[in-house]
């Protein structure tokens, strides 16, 4: 299967070698955020709610017992705009800026590798593209040097190795395109929840 493999990437040039190694890349870093996603708890939506639900009630002790010791980023945000908010010390404006920070923090590692994978969309194509016009050039210059005796069959055969390299790179771009907008869309919902938990905690947050 190894050789297998190999005998196919050659067909197509240093092009598709580049553009499975893309693939390759996007693969690992597909796997390792859908990790690093999970860990963060970005599907966890239950905690956040029940803190909130006893935030705006006035049970303010319960809201915090709530929060506990999770590490999930929506509970991590209600936290510390909780802790600054019960802080004598803290003005509410310097809370709310040390809310922004916070969140902004908690996104920034939520977007975590997303360029990466936005680079391999831009440039796979690109490289396949690369390929094929490189291919061409081959194809039509080896139909030069065979003159009058140029082998149709052979033409084609050339053009539609080199036109592999087109289809391989849009064949990475697309899925990559796909899981682009779906992490895109995940992180969008993390900072509008997050936005939503800020705004109510600060709405019902104890007179002074």
């Amino acid at each position: 299967m190894t050789q297998s493999l190999h005998e196919s990437l050659n067909i197509g040039g240093p092009a598709l070698w580049v553009i499975f190694a893309l693939s390759v890349v996007l693969l690992m870093v597909g796997l390792w955020k859908i990790w690093h996603l999970s860990r963060m708890g970005a599907w966890r939506h239950r905690r956040l709610a029940r803190v909130l639900g006893h935030w705006s009630r006035g049970d303010f002790a319960a809201a915090q017992d709530q929060l506990g010791t999770a590490q999930d980023v929506r509970t991590k945000m209600a936290r510390s705009a909780i802790t600054a908010i019960l802080t004598p010390s803290i003005s509410e404006q310097d809370a709310r800026e040390d809310c922004l920070r916070v969140g902004r923090g908690l996104l920034h590692e939520a977007k975590s590798g997303l360029r990466l994978i936005e680079l391999i969309v831009s440039i796979a194509p690109l490289v396949g593209l690369l390929g094929t016009v490189l291919g061409m050039i081959d194809a039509f210059q080896a139909l030069q040097d065979s003159g009058n005796q140029a082998d149709p069959s052979a033409l084609a055969g050339g053009i539609w190795q080199a036109l592999l390299t087109t289809a391989a790179g849009m064949g990475v771009a697309i899925p990559a395109s796909i899981l682009l907008s779906w992490f895109d869309s995940i992180v969008e919902t993390l900072q509008a929840d997050i936005e939503d938990a800020a705004t109510q905690i600060f709405v019902n947050a104890p007179k002074s």
